[in-house]
């Protein structure tokens, strides 16, 4: 932030904290260990900026910006001894979705056959 009273943060100081927020510290957490197994959760992460800055009618200057991070659980790695697989994370939500969209298609593609034979 600057020192002048009501200046807002300014886009480079903005995407100077996006850079910090999307590293790989926030992809893969600190490893968990447990009976000797050893887990590594990793997450995808990504993140967007944007800002701008202009003057009014009346010569008033203004910016502003904004950023947004959006993270999801992948899997984790899942180390035994020498052992190391990869477990990939189940999105249930996504997976009902797809069974949803296919029993429609599945639905629709029936009533096209017994239309045809008839």
């Amino acid at each position: 932030m600057t020192d002048e009273p009501g200046v807002m943060m300014k886009i480079e100081e903005l995407i100077a904290s996006v850079k910090n927020s999307v590293e790989a510290k926030k992809v893969y957490a600190e490893p968990y260990e447990k009976n000797g197994i050893t887990v590594i959760a990793a997450a995808s992460v990504s993140g967007g900026t944007g800002g701008g800055s202009g003057k009014d009618e009346k010569g008033q200057e203004g910016e502003g910006g904004g950023f947004g991070i959006a993270a999801k659980p992948t899997g984790a790695f899942v180390i035994n001894g020498d052992d190391v697989r990869w477990v990939p994370a189940v999105d249930v939500n996504r997976l009902i979705a797809t069974m949803g969209a296919v029993a429609v298609a599945a639905i629709f593609v029936a009533a096209r056959l017994l239309k045809s034979r008839r």
